[in-house]
């Protein structure tokens, strides 16, 4: 339980002190959930392997298994099949669909152009409101490493029932920081509202994005921040309805999509209307403009697979260990992560914190604390017309 400074109140009584929290009339014995796995992604930071053909949810990293697949196997210690849909964009519905044979057609949710996180999980909510406005939803990155399974599902089974008690809310899973990270968005919480499966609820104060070191240090050494990973849950009318006020464009094309979603011009629809969508992320689109939100700390071994040093992490026991998925030769070297897709020898001398990554038309080399600097090279291949290697 995390340290709060505040004086004893029943929940209700601080609920009632910090902010209009509507708690529902009805508790629901018998609760749904649908997960939406996030798979949209080209995963730049992660070139040569994550490619447009081949994003990096489709590949696997340290072992055969691909992100995505270890998400849905995640998934399905909490979820049936039937409750579990994708979100991805039309060009990658093959390759995705693919790697999970037992999900139907249409549990894939596909958008007709990149238009940022906003749209995406604004098309998917529409999806799910139009079978059940009352239906509790959350949001799960398909690149995401997560270590304790069991304790995941139930934060957020407990996050749902959260939203259950209070359906105007959006519940937000943080974790709890293990190291300062600058690569990373923070929530500050503030006070304690509530409790729930033995879960302290704190309402959100504010998003703070990828401090420098010393405040992340700060981060770490309060209460009040957590690590920022993207999980999300609500009620589907709930979430519509933020779009309404807040995104208003956005959700009047949203309601015209809806009402095609499950008939002959479905397809032709969303094409169509899909690419008139806002850019914009959810962050700033909805969550930053919502002074409502509660957040739930977990205590969870997460990361975000999101560059090439992430991947070092998730597998080195220790920093200075080289992590190797190629025949390696080391002299004298330490701390690198190095991987052959073509099966090549890869040989070091001295080498220290680097990233050597060889696949059959591209080798990258870079400084593990350059890493977030790869998608520049994706954006430079863009400019040269070298969609050969994109």
């Amino acid at each position: 339980m995390l340290t709060n400074k505040s004086s004893p109140m029943t929940s209700i009584g601080l609920l009632c002190n910090y902010v209009e929290l509507e708690r529902s009339t009805v508790w629901y014995t018998v609760m749904t959930m649908k997960a939406v796995i996030m798979a949209g992604g080209n995963g730049t930071r992660l070139w040569p392997v994550s490619r447009q053909q081949s994003p990096k949810q489709a590949q696997p990293f340290g072992d055969n298994e691909t992100l995505l697949q270890k998400t849905y196997r995640r998934l399905r210690r909490g979820w049936s099949d039937k409750d579990i849909f994708v979100s991805t964009s039309v060009d990658q519905f093959s390759i995705l669909r693919k790697q999970l044979p037992k999900l139907q057609s249409s549990q894939y949710i596909l958008e007709s152009a990149r238009r940022d996180t906003a749209s995406a999980i604004g098309l998917a909510v529409a999806a799910i409101h139009k079978k059940n406005p009352q239906e509790v939803v959350f949001t799960a990155n398909s690149d995401a490493y997560l270590k304790e399974t069991d304790a995941y599902v139930k934060v957020i089974k407990d996050a749902g029932a959260l939203v259950n008690r209070f359906p105007n809310q959006t519940v937000l899973i943080g974790i709890k920081p293990r190291f300062a990270d600058t690569g990373l968005g923070y929530i500050k919480m503030k006070k304690q509202v509530d409790s729930i499966g033995g879960h302290d609820v704190f309402l959100v104060d504010r998003f703070v994005e990828k401090p420098d070191r010393a405040t992340a240090e700060r981060y770490v050494a309060s209460w009040q921040y957590l690590w920022n990973p993207a999980m999300f849950v609500f009620r589907a009318d709930a979430m519509l309805e933020k779009y309404r006020r807040w995104l208003p464009s956005s959700y009047k094309l949203l309601m015209q999509m809806q009402s095609a979603i499950g008939t002959s011009r479905e397809r032709a629809t969303i094409k169509r209307l899909f690419p008139k969508m806002q850019k914009i992320s959810i962050d700033y689109g909805i969550m930053e403009k919502d002074r409502q939100m509660l957040v739930m700390p977990a205590d969870l071994t997460w990361s975000d697979i999101g560059s090439w040093s992430a991947v070092h992490d998730m597998l080195a026991a220790h920093p200075h260990h080289n992590v190797s998925r190629a025949k390696h030769i080391s002299i004298d070297s330490r701390g690198n992560l190095l991987f052959s897709y073509t099966g090549k020898l890869i040989a070091t001398a001295g080498l220290q914190n680097m990233i050597v990554i060889e696949t059959d038309d591209a080798i990258l080399v870079c400084p593990k604390d350059r890493a977030q600097d790869v998608k520049q090279i994706v954006v430079e291949l863009e400019r040269q017309k070298l969609n050969c290697h994109l």
